[in-house]
């Protein structure tokens, strides 16, 4: 098994924190966000981490980590930034946005899934927005599921809102067949749309991960919720790191 970690944006939203070093170096609780996360891969027994990197890539220097440049974060999204190590997914891997704080736990449960591709989503997530006026319920990424666990409906736009069940929290997992099949519907998209709209991204470039995963759910593939009850964090804000840091 192998874990990647998206971390080329800029974090903006972190203002003075992030003049200096990248959004995924932040410290909170006492470590930086990306430490939090190789420690739970490794917990797990994960050892081959992938990292993107973009703003400021130079200071994510830590060893033992095979890197991978994307060099227009600026201009691109979430989903294109992921495929920048699409030559890690010949193998089953673990794919996390790196502004997210979670357990071991987490990750050892996402393992125990036997589907091709599943999303951690947090069915307390509601909990998760009170009090959190610097980002608000909106941008969640929400989800929608059937009584089998499969995903209906995922991203920050869904077209029944009322409906969500929970969030997807920034991670997901493919065995090896379910790599393959993300990297062909990728290629696929990434051809057909280039600067097109896409699903709910105004060009291919703004895509997020959500966007492919619900063209995927709309040509018959099979998602799979891994359903939790908090146990982790998101980074956006500095009312985020407020807020944690008091856990």
């Amino acid at each position: 098994m192998k874990a990647i970690i998206i971390a080329a944006g800029m974090g903006k939203r972190l203002e003075r924190l992030t003049s200096a070093i990248p959004k995924c170096l932040v410290t909170v609780n006492g470590k930086s966000m990306l430490q939090h996360q190789l420690d739970a891969y490794r917990a797990n027994g994960i050892h081959d981490i992938h990292v993107i990197k973009g703003y400021m890539q130079e200071k994510i220097d830590l060893p033992g980590l095979t890197y991978y440049l994307n060099e227009e974060y600026e201009t691109n999204s979430v989903l294109l930034s992921l495929m920048h190590a699409e030559m890690a997914m010949d193998d089953a891997f673990i794919a996390t946005y790196s502004d997210i704080i979670f357990g071991r736990d987490i990750v050892a449960r996402l393992m125990k899934s036997d589907a091709d591709i599943s999303v951690i989503v947090d069915t307390g997530w509601k909990a998760h927005y009170e009090g959190r006026t610097d980002h608000p319920i909106e941008e969640a990424e929400k989800t929608i599921y059937d009584e089998q666990g499969h995903v209906v409906e995922i991203g920050k736009i869904i077209d029944h809102p009322e409906q969500s069940q929970g969030e997807y929290i920034g991670m997901f997992k493919c065995s090896k067949s379910g790599a393959e099949s993300f990297r062909a519907y990728y290629r696929q998209v990434a051809a057909e749309f280039a600067d097109k709209p896409f699903v709910r991204a105004e060009t291919f470039r703004k895509a997020f991960v959500t966007d492919l995963l619900q063209y995927m759910i709309g040509h018959g593939v099979k998602i799979q919720c891994v359903c939790i009850d908090g146990g982790w964090h998101e980074i956006d804000t500095l009312q985020d790191i407020s807020r944690v840091n008091r856990t």
